[in-house]
């Protein structure tokens, strides 16, 4: 038993004429071509389609992994602005004066575990203190004329800024020259 498929010879007819040679005719030639135009056609269309979804398929991962990194950032951000009062906090406890050194000792372990702990997660302080004022950066709560500093020089820190992976988290506040009128 031969489990070849049978060949059509180019001279035979087509199935169903009969072989009486009426299937070579130009119009059923004509028929023929028309109909493997219109499933090359449709193969290219259903080709585009499948691209095209497959494109809009990446684009949606990429959008969603996107989404769900910049909520896990929000989320970071705020946990980091969470905690960062209390940083100010330690900053200023240490520094009143105090008798127990161990117990200061203590303490500034603890500020820069937490300062070193809150660093690698993606905190910068902004420094302001001699810089020239930026709006974007600063937030100026006083302003103090002087002829002693060019304009718009920060001439103190009241409380620290910070940055959190590149985007500012808190802008500093600080005091800034104006120059004498």
């Amino acid at each position: 038993m031969d489990t070849k498929e049978p060949t059509v010879d180019a001279s035979e007819s087509v199935a169903g004429t009969g072989g009486d040679g009426a299937a070579n005719s130009p119009a059923d030639g004509s028929a023929l071509m028309a109909e493997r135009d219109r499933l090359i056609e449709e193969k290219n269309e259903l080709m585009d389609r499948l691209l095209r979804r497959q494109a809009e398929f990446d684009n949606f991962r990429r959008r969603a992994e996107r989404e769900k990194a910049d909520v896990l950032e929000f989320a970071n951000a705020e946990s980091v602005r969470a905690i960062v009062p209390i940083l100010d906090d330690f900053e200023r406890a240490l520094k009143t004066h105090t008798n127990d050194k161990v117990y200061a000792r203590g303490m500034e372990l603890i500020y820069q575990r937490l300062a070193d702990s809150l660093k690698k997660l993606g905190l910068e302080p902004i420094t302001a203190k001699g810089q020239k004022f930026d709006p974007h950066l600063h937030h100026a709560v006083d302003m103090v004329e002087t002829g002693d500093v060019e304009e718009q020089t920060i001439l103190d820190e009241y409380q620290p800024g910070y940055n959190f992976r590149g985007r500012l988290l808190r802008p500093a506040m600080v005091k800034v020259a104006v120059t004498k009128k």
